[in-house]
């Protein structure tokens, strides 16, 4: 074939297959015209735009075509080889990922013909949840031992292996995680090479010790004989497996849009399992006090901590609202029921987007009777404390906790106590200004960003108590010593800030009265309230704790919408 001649112009050429290499139509770059044509033609070249004129011609003449040269050549021939490899490679891949494809679409229809039934003449399974091992109901066979040690369970996929002819699953079902062994047919069937992340299966077999040097939960491993993925528990796989669609590097915007699956994951379900047991602790200490748990309404007409942050409603052509906090209902079962308490959930309309603020929150508030200040105190500490003490003496809990927040330890009693007067001389000593960038002084409603700064300084829990009256609600009582400061606490904790607030509550009728009048809110509404100064009235004091925010800080969480089921914040109300 005689030699052909091929054009390269750097400036207005184009390295694509519809170029034909002519002046007309030339290619951008030399590399590009040896790999289309081989080295053994003619290649011609020149910049028509950017490239000098010759001395003497028109300003807009082209420049002349101009052989390549030697240099030129040799790296388009060498750029023209790699490229040629790598074809070749790129050839053989797809010839190889469609020979694997052709494998595998083999060996998942072999697979089908595989078909197991759970073999009769074996000893009946007996149902467990994966984390029991009471021998009562489970013996642990040695490989022998077959009479009793066979179970049934329940759960899906968290993770899966292979290694051979072996698979091994990790299986979860809310309570705990049992590593499951398949082998032989068990391992070959069309549900065992299609396994999916979150399938959820049932799985018979014997419970075995793992061997020595061997690691699994509970140093126990099922080998298993009969399993079944029932219709419609198999997960999705492919795109939208859940690991596609939930990772660590998934934003946290995105995470709470999909926090039905998200709660599936490691963290999230350790810090839910962790909120159960913290509940149920409060439930406990309460009981041990004498306290009486009640269920104060949720609709109210009534509020508590200031208009501003009420959700409004219509409530039957009346105004209403979600309840700020349950404070003025518990108040009211102080006479026949003694010292009582409620976990419910409050709502404050704040448009704030911190990372310890919610819309709907879970509100622990309790009541106590004829106390005194200190009493108070004393025992909002006995209650923190005695809560973290039920919380960890659960092993379960315990190692959850400790994964969570590996530095986390119970606080030493008593709890560093702090006035505000003091708190503003050691804000002011430290250089920390307020939210104007001034030094505090007294009066200022003292920031987050400050108080928890200086609680993360001292590094302990502090009571922060006697806040003045203009910055503090309507019924606080004041001090009968510093009239212009109130018997008030906020119970602030490192690395999360304040999780209690509480004081004692006034309970003169006048001076009640006189607080309705100086807020300008009218005490007609509020009879209810009132009526309890008129009919035996006591000293009494209360609070109210964040329950996300305590648990933020026993499981050393950023922010409190990882603490809570579905967070409900400024501008979210979904999923």
């Amino acid at each position: 074939m005689a030699e052909q001649t091929y054009y390269i112009d750097e400036d207005v050429g184009e390295d694509i297959a519809s170029q034909a290499g002519t002046e007309s139509s030339p290619y951008k770059s030399l590399g590009f015209a040896v790999l289309q044509h081989g080295d053994s033609q003619q290649f011609l070249t020149r910049k028509s735009t950017t490239g000098t004129i010759p001395e003497g011609s028109d300003s807009s003449a082209r420049l002349e075509w101009k052989p390549v040269a030697k240099a030129a050549m040799k790296k388009a021939k060498n750029y023209a080889q790699q490229q040629q490899k790598k074809a070749v490679r790129e050839q053989e891949l797809v010839a190889q990922r469609t020979r694997e494809e052709a494998d595998r679409k083999r060996v998942l229809e072999e697979a089908k013909k595989i078909l197991i039934e759970e073999d009769m003449s074996l000893p009946k399974a007996e149902r467990i949840k994966l984390d029991e091992t009471d021998p009562k109901k489970v013996k642990l066979g040695n490989g022998t031992d077959v009479l009793g040690t066979r179970v049934r369970v329940f759960g899906r996929v968290h993770r899966e292996r292979r290694q051979k002819e072996v698979m091994f699953i990790t299986l979860r079902d809310g309570y705990g995680l049992m590593q499951v062994i398949f082998t032989g047919p068990l391992a070959k069937t069309y549900d065992a090479l299609t396994l999916t992340r979150e399938t959820s299966m049932e799985i018979c077999g014997e419970l075995r010790e793992v061997p020595p040097g061997a690691h699994a939960p509970n140093n126990r491993e099922l080998h298993a004989d009969y399993f079944k993925i029932h219709k419609g528990w198999k997960a999705a796989g492919g795109d939208d497996a859940i690991t596609n669609r939930v990772s660590k590097d998934t934003e946290h915007a995105t995470l709470l849009d999909l926090r039905h699956l998200t709660l599936r994951g490691e963290t999230a379900s350790k810090v839910m399992i962790v909120r159960d047991a913290v509940e149920y602790a409060f439930n406990q200490v309460y009981k041990e006090l004498r306290m009486r748990k009640v269920s104060p309404p949720a609709l109210v007409q009534t509020q508590v901590e200031g208009g501003a942050t009420l959700f409004k409603f219509d409530y039957y052509n009346e105004k209403a609202f979600l309840t700020q906090s349950s404070q003025l209902y518990l108040e009211t079962c102080l006479p026949s029921m003694g010292d009582v308490y409620c976990i419910e959930k409050s709502f404050r309309a704040e448009k704030s987007l911190t990372r310890r603020h919610l819309a709907e929150y879970t509100h622990v508030e309790a009541e106590l009777d004829f106390i005194t200040f200190d009493d108070l105190l004393d025992h909002l500490e006995l209650v923190i404390c005695r809560v973290v003490e039920i919380t960890m003496s659960d092993p379960t809990i315990a190692k959850h906790v400790m994964e969570l927040n590996p530095e986390f330890k119970v606080p030493d009693r008593p709890f560093k106590r702090m006035k505000y007067s003091e708190a503003i001389k050691w804000l002011v000593e430290h250089g920390i200004p307020n939210e104007d960038g001034e030094e505090h002084k007294f009066g200022d409603d003292i920031a987050e960003a400050a108080e928890r700064r200086m609680t993360d300084i001292i590094n302990r829990p502090v009571f922060l108590t006697h806040f003045p009256v203009e910055i503090k609600a309507f019924y606080m009582q004041k001090d009968k010593d510093e009239p212009l400061v109130t018997e008030s606490v906020d119970c602030l904790i490192p690395g999360v800030g304040e999780i209690v607030g509480g004081s004692m509550r006034m309970y003169d009728y006048d001076e009640l009265m006189a607080a309705f009048e100086r807020e300008k809110i009218d005490p007609a509404a509020y009879y209810w309230y009132t009526d309890q100064r008129k009919y035996g009235s006591s000293p009494h004091g209360g609070y109210g704790l964040g329950l996300e925010r305590f648990l933020a800080w026993l499981c050393k969480q950023h922010t409190v919408r990882d603490c809570c089921l579905y967070p409900r914040y400024f501008g979210r109300c979904a999923p």
